[in-house]
Parts: C-alpha cells; structure tokens; sequence
C-alpha cells in the first residue's frame, strides 16, 4: 500500500492558510463607489461560478494563468438591455472576476441634469460648439467622464455634422455616430485611428483617452486643423492637465493654441431622501473644509440617519462635482511662461472658475451631501 508523503509542518500552515483565505475570502458590490460586502458563496461553488461567467462573456475557460477581458449582453425583463464588462485575473489565491455593469436605460444624456452650475455649464456648451480646437475631461476611473464625453456629443450630434469617436471600450451605442473600437492586438490603436479618423473628413472627434504623446500629438494637430477634438486624461484636477501634455511633450505654444476648456469631475454620494435629516454642526472641521464664516453660519448641514432603501448607509446616488476651467489670455500667459499647476490653479480660482471642493461645499449647502463625503473625494485648495 502506498504511503501518503510527509508533509512538514511548514507546508501545512501554508495550506491551512491558503484554504482559510480561499473560505474567508467576500464576494463585494461597488454600491455608489463604495465598496461593500453582499456575500459569501460556498467554497464548492468557486469554480462553477469561475467557468460559468466566462462562458457567457465568451472567454477561454481552460486558461487560468492570464488575465481576460470579455463582456456580457443580457436582457432583463421585457425590454431592458444591460451590458456587462467582465475582467479576470489571476492571482496567488485564484481568479478575481470584476464585472461593470452598464445599463443604458440609465444613461443621462442631457446636460442640464448631469449636475453643473449655470456658470460652468455655459462655459462647457460654450466651449463645445466651437469649430475647432480640444476640450479635454479628466478624472480619475469610475467619476463620471465617459458619460461627460457622451452629453457632449448627444448635443452636437446634428445631420450636419461628421462625428466620429475612437474608444476601448465602445460602452454605448449612440445613433448616427460613427463608434470604432480599439484593437491593439491588430494595431488599431488610438493613434492609428486618429489618423485615419483625419482622412474620413470629421467635424468632431472625440478619443477615449489620450495616454501617450503620438496620442496627444496627433490630437493637437486635429484641434489646430478645423477640427473639435473631445478627449480624457488621467489628473488630479484641471491645471494638472495642463501639466500632463507638457510632461507628454506638447510644446507650451502648442497647447495654448489648441486647448479651448478643461473639465476635472468628481462622484460624491448623494444624501438619501427618504431618511434626510438635519445634522449636528461643527464649525471647526467646516473651517477646515474651506468655508467661509458666512457660509458657515448660513449652513444647514444635512445627513441621512439610514433606512432599508438606502441599505442603512444613509446615501442613494451619486451627484456630480465639477472643475470648469476655459483656457483665458491670463492662463495662456502662465502657461507660455512655464508656470506650475499651482500658479495655473490659483490664477483660475481668480478668475472665478469654481475648484472641486468649491463646487463639493456647494452640494452641502444646497443639501445634497455631507461634509464628510466631500472631505473623502476632493482635496484641500
């Protein structure tokens, strides 16, 4: 009879370990950005679940050593489409699946709702129907941008005009645009479209993301062409972006020349209307948040005390901060002369361009959310 091997005492602590994470580890939900825990299905499920998404996002089952990226189209009841963007990866303890979904019955094409302030909305419009130039939105993953890019197409989206957009993914499907889906295992990257994009007699191009400096280049040059260029770019804040295409390579003179408006975004959670109720005030960590002493003594703070629709969290939905920055002749002038994003930031705040947590203190007085969640997504100016 064959004897089981020795196991030392070593590798059985491993393997103790390595079963206990696997039983402990939560199934999570990104409810409203933040992350929660929903569940923790049985151990013996694991590879079920494993092979079952895959299957349906059409990836290769047997393949459990790299990563994949597949997607899901279902239909929900009667009518309701619902897409879902499925990654895999490997890791020490198994395969992580994030599934995004994307519901497009939900998708808020008009601008008016999307949250800006009179101001900054007409600076954005303003900004988008003209002839020629970029208009860049910045934020990080997850705030809101490609919806942005989206409004702003749906309302230049006329018969006169030639759009056509570069993306990775296509998310939604917009009528009457021309949407090309980026490959880079064939090549078809977001330079490369651009390029053809130039040939096929465009009014308005937007790319998905401009990560390198062919990218921006190429962009630049369409804006300084006759041509309105929509984009987005991984900062912090709008005079960041500024920053970024000078570090990418873009000449100073260059960037003044093309870029019309900047646009940084935020999500901060919205306060729960059904349990919505006067909080307790405290002066000091308001002054600390950047209010004003009269802004502070107006204030009627708002928070919600937790009910079953909001889940006990006391927040439902997400509201919109936004950093409007068009490009003026005193900017420029910064610009030109090397400036850092720190003179560019102070000179917008005064030219009376609303920074994000400006824009994050006006959401709490208007009741829309809490000190707190604006402290948790924006930064001190």
């Amino acid at each position: 009879m064959q004897r089981d091997p020795v196991v030392s005492n070593q590798e059985a602590r491993i393997r103790y370990s390595y079963r206990t994470l696997r039983e402990k580890f939560p199934r999570w939900f990104r409810i409203d950005g933040i992350l929660q825990e929903e569940m923790r299905p049985p151990l013996k499920l694991r590879n079920a679940i494993t092979s079952r998404l895959k299957i349906m996002a059409s990836l290769d089952i047997a393949e459990r050593r790299l990563p994949q990226d597949g997607r899901i189209k279902l239909k929900i009841g009667t009518n309701k489409e619902m897409d879902f963007r499925v990654s895999v990866l490997p890791t020490l303890f198994g395969e992580k699946i994030v599934m995004r979904l994307l519901d497009k019955s939900n998708l808020q094409l008009d601008m008016t709702k999307l949250g800006f302030d009179i101001k900054p909305l007409e600076d954005f419009k303003q900004s988008i129907k003209r002839p020629y130039g970029m208009v860049l939105v910045t934020g990080p993953t997850g705030s809101g941008k490609t919806t942005t890019l989206y409004s702003a197409l749906s309302e230049l989206n006329t018969l006169e005009r030639n759009i056509s957009t570069a993306e990775d993914p296509v998310e939604f499907n917009l009528h009457g645009i021309n949407q090309v889906q980026m490959h880079d295992d064939i090549g078809l990257n977001f330079a490369s479209a651009l390029r053809s994009f130039l040939r096929q007699d465009p009014n308005i191009i937007m790319v998905g993301e401009i990560r390198d400096f062919e990218t921006a280049e190429i962009a630049v040059k369409a804006a300084l062409t006759g041509h309105l260029v929509l984009s987005t770019l991984h900062t912090n804040d709008a005079p960041s972006t500024i920053s970024r295409l000078l570090n990418m390579g873009i000449e100073p003179f260059l960037v003044t020349a093309s870029c019309n408006l900047v646009v940084a975004q935020r999500l901060a959670r919205r306060i729960c209307g059904e349990c919505k109720m006067p909080a307790e005030k405290h002066p000091d960590a308001l002054r600390k948040l950047g209010m004003s002493e009269e802004q502070i003594a107006t204030a009627n703070i708002m928070q919600g005390k937790g009910c079953g629709t909001c889940n006990q969290t006391g927040y439902k939905g997400r509201v919109a901060l936004y950093e409007v920055m068009p490009l003026l002749d005193p900017l420029k002038e910064l610009v030109l002369q090397g400036a850092s994003a720190a003179e560019i930031k102070a000179e917008m705040i005064r030219n009376g361009v609303q920074s994000l947590r400006m824009a994050g203190i006006a959401k709490i007085l208007a009741g829309m959310t809490t000190p707190e969640e604006i402290l948790r997504s924006t930064v001190e100016d």
